[in-house]
């Protein structure tokens, strides 16, 4: 019966404004529960978001269980207009590799969600949000209040109190930096270079008919590695959110490919200094120095992406994934289950993350749950998907940088 637990109504904090953050927002304002974001970046446009993102079907359906039913619409009529269940593998000479098989029980459906772009998708996630999301919030620390609350205390001297804070704030999170010190993702050894390539002038470059319009992955015998996702829209976005959301802000972008560089340390030749210190020309020109001596029909495309929205990341995991005792600070995405971004795992597990937890939370904000039982419920759900997702996304980047045969 409503209102018979010892905490209810609930005010939840999140600290960190990515997927995963604002998925979980989205679901328990969808709810009713008072929630505030804080995010570290100045606005929406302020963090390199990457690009195109594969969704799966859990991870679908845990974006229409958070969002309200329009923004769900302006999500499918912004999402990928292609079947995404497709991979093929080639050497650098374009000579065909194994590939494994990758089945969705979507294939043919006309509304599914199985790859957005990834702004896209933020703007989308934001929309309706406007007096929830706070920017320029840069997370210190934590401290408990003796009533049992969390107050979270920011950069700029200002603070917020709730009864749950939800630590979303990516890989290196500070609320885990701060609780659980050793709890550190581990770092794989491989460097990935993200690059934004349009589709029109790739294709005018040459890029094989076979490679068009499927996720396609070049596995070098010199120890290079080069994923290509195309992402076309369905529908324009700002044509899209003019029907259905019309403040969500949405901008227009030309089809795509998502082009996902990767290299071990060792065959990179560069510290880790240097290489992140790299300017988005100085990343593009490594990629196109480094497969001078690929086939001609792919070395040339990578002459077309994008310098200033190219950028480096280091890949990390979480082993083992386990689950924070720290109730009522509640961790989700990235900050309890880094994972590399083969297939997207990650980012559909934060969104799993989202629908479960924004669930159990509206049952306590109800007076139906103790908060203790729910965040103990969610986060043994969570460990074992997590765990699931994290073994996934490594046994595709196992596969991902391995060598071709020569």
């Amino acid at each position: 019966m409503a209102g018979t637990t010892s905490r209810s109504p609930i005010r939840v904090l999140v600290i960190g404004g990515g997927i995963g953050g604002l998925c979980v927002a989205q679901g328990l304002r969808r709810a009713g529960v008072d929630v505030q974001v804080y995010e570290r970046d100045e606005s929406a446009d302020g963090r390199r978001q990457g690009y195109r993102l594969r969704i799966s079907p859990e991870g679908e359906a845990a974006l229409r269980a958070c969002l309200p039913p329009r923004l769900t619409e302006l999500l499918t009529a912004t999402a990928n207009a292609r079947d995404d269940s497709g991979l093929a593998a080639y050497d650098e000479h374009l000579r065909a590799q194994w590939a494994p098989a990758f089945e969705d029980p979507r294939a043919g459906r006309d509304d599914k969600i199985d790859a957005v772009d990834r702004v896209t998708l933020r703007r989308i996630l934001l929309a309706g949000l406007d007096e929830v999301v706070h920017f320029g919030k840069n997370f210190e620390r934590l401290e408990r209040t003796p009533d049992g609350r969390v107050t979270a205390r920011f950069a700029d001297g200002s603070e917020a109190v709730g009864d749950v804070l939800i630590a979303a704030d990516g890989t290196h999170s500070r609320v885990r930096a701060q609780l659980r010190p050793w709890d550190a993702p581990q770092d794989l050894g491989i460097r990935t270079i993200f690059s934004r390539i349009p589709r029109r002038e790739a294709i005018e470059a040459g890029l094989p008919e076979a490679l068009r319009d499927r996720f396609s992955y070049v596995i070098g015998t010199d120890g290079h590695h080069l994923g290509l996702m195309p992402m076309l829209f369905r529908e324009r976005p700002s044509r899209a959110a003019a029907r259905l959301w019309p403040d969500a802000g949405l901008q227009d972008a030309d089809d795509y490919y998502m082009s996902v560089f990767n290299v071990h340390l060792a065959d990179l030749g560069l510290t880790d200094e240097g290489f992140f210190a790299m300017s988005g020309e100085e990343l593009c020109a490594l990629v196109v120095e480094r497969t001078r001596a690929w086939h001609p029909d792919l070395r040339e495309i990578f002459r077309f992406a994008d310098p200033a929205t190219s950028f480096a990341v280091a890949l990390r995991a979480t082993r083992p994934v386990e689950a924070w005792d720290t109730c009522p600070v509640v961790p989700l995405g990235d900050a309890v289950h880094a994972m590399p971004p083969s297939g997207g795992v990650g980012a559909n597990t934060a969104a799993r993350d989202a629908a479960a937890l924004s669930g159990l939370l509206a049952a306590v904000d109800r007076g139906e749950r103790e908060l203790a039982e729910a965040v103990g419920d969610y986060q043994k759900a969570m460990v074992e998907y997590a765990t699931e997702g994290v073994e996934m996304s490594l046994r595709i980047a196992e596969w991902s940088i391995k060598r071709a045969r020569d």
